[in-house]
């Protein structure tokens, strides 16, 4: 009886509890609206660059190669310092070239001594054509004279017959010294063809023998010596001797794929993008270290062909190189400007999620306090913010901050975030 009583007075006990429970149950209040921190989407002004890996190249470059054969003599320069314009950098033995200037000089002479002959033996033809067109003239008039005397019987007429053969001869002779004189004017021609063919020998050994000091054609940083004093050389040998660079100012060479080039310029023609002006063409050049390179370059053209092998044309950029920082070869990324974007859309990264198939969604609050899930397309990054090119317009409320308590369609309070505060929040985490 005892047992019947316990259990009775259990049960009345456990459900005075649960009558308890579920009256407090029905007057709980509802869960508090969740907070979210937002910020309000704006269009602004943004200077849009690209990043392209590219590689320097020298300003000038010149391999020095001998251009007469022979022995070095002489090495007249330190390996990897600077050189000038027309610095003696090789001598090769002269001798054999002296003796060649000496030959063709000697040989000079003579074709002058020749020519001078050969100019007075047709001085001297020209007075003999003179001297028989006399002779001629004076046989013309004794024939006239002697015609007349014979009519009149005053001489016979052998003596006529005679001048008429003297006037003959005369002609001959006449003939033959015209002739002479155009035989010694050929000779005089060909001396003096002789004379000229022995000054451009001689002007061939003189060159010949400047050849052997090996100037610099230009002013740069010499490399290492491919040869040493005692060996010997070619003209136009395929190794050069050694290399000279001009490094200041020097080049960097970036290649831009012909996919990247036309979106830009469709950018360009719609408007969507408007060039910097005089900066446009500014570039800064970042280093294989990851450091800023302290001098920026100057964009000098784009190549008017595509590389079939890449499909990407070279852009040529010009930077000052005075403290010989950057070298031949060096691999470098240049940054490089687009253009300005006018009504950019900025969202801070944090802001950005992505749903299982990779795709970019922001969470947004409407002018209800409900949340909307919203696609996004995004260009690219800019710092600690996306550039998004579709999906966002300007006076909306992205959610920034409790991003877990938001759920699309739900009631949430935003509370509008000063967005300088939060920047400077991000760069210091």
């Amino acid at each position: 009886m005892t047992n019947i009583k316990l259990i009775f007075l259990i049960l009345i006990i456990s459900g005075s509890i649960l009558l308890e429970g579920c009256e407090r149950q029905q007057t709980m209040p509802p869960p508090p609206i969740p907070e979210v921190g937002v910020i309000t989407i704006k269009a602004e002004p943004v200077l849009l660059t690209t990043e392209l890996p590219g590689r320097t190249v020298a300003y000038l470059s010149a391999e020095i190669r001998p251009q007469v054969s022979g022995l070095i003599q002489k090495r007249l320069f330190t390996e990897g310092t600077d050189v000038q314009e027309g610095e003696v950098l090789y001598e090769i033995d002269p001798i054999p070239f002296q003796a060649a200037v000496e030959q063709a000089e000697a040989n000079l002479a003579a074709a002058r001594r020749a020519a001078d002959r050969a100019r007075a033996g047709w001085q001297a033809s020209i007075a003999g054509v003179a001297r028989q067109k006399a002779t001629l003239e004076l046989a013309k008039i004794n024939l006239q004279r002697l015609e007349e005397l014979v009519k009149e019987r005053a001489v016979s007429v052998s003596q006529r017959d005679q001048a008429a053969t003297d006037l003959e001869v005369a002609q001959a002779m006449l003939k033959a010294a015209e002739a002479q004189v155009e035989s010694d004017r050929q000779a005089v021609a060909a001396a003096e063809a002789a004379i000229k063919q022995a000054e451009a020998a001689l002007k061939t050994a003189r060159i010949n023998l400047g050849y052997t000091q090996i100037t610099a054609p230009i002013s740069g940083r010499i490399g290492k010596s491919n040869v040493t004093v005692g060996a010997l050389v070619t003209a136009h040998q395929p190794l050069p001797l050694t290399t000279i660079q001009k490094l200041d100012p020097i080049y960097v060479d970036v290649s831009q794929s012909t996919a990247e080039l036309l979106r830009l310029q469709e950018r360009l023609r719609a408007g969507r993008l408007t060039l910097e002006g005089k900066s446009q063409n500014k570039v800064k050049i970042i280093m294989e270290n990851g450091e800023t390179y302290r001098w920026e370059g100057d964009l000098q053209f784009r190549d008017i062909t595509v590389d079939p092998t890449t499909g990407s044309v070279t852009l040529r950029i010009i930077v000052p190189n005075p403290q010989s920082i950057l070298m031949p070869g060096m691999f470098v990324r240049a940054v490089v400007k687009e253009g300005i974007s006018r009504q950019a859309i900025l969202v801070p990264q944090q802001a950005v999620s992505r749903d299982p198939k990779g795709n970019p969604y922001v969470l947004t609050v409407n002018g209800e306090g409900k949340v909307n899930l919203r696609m996004i397309t995004v260009d690219r990054p800019l710092g600690d913010k996306w550039l998004v090119s579709s999906g966002l317009v300007a006076g909306e409320k992205v959610i920034i901050e409790g991003l877990l308590k938001a759920r699309p369609g739900a009631a949430v309070r935003a509370v509008l975030l000063d967005e300088g505060a939060l920047s400077k929040k991000t760069k210091t985490n």
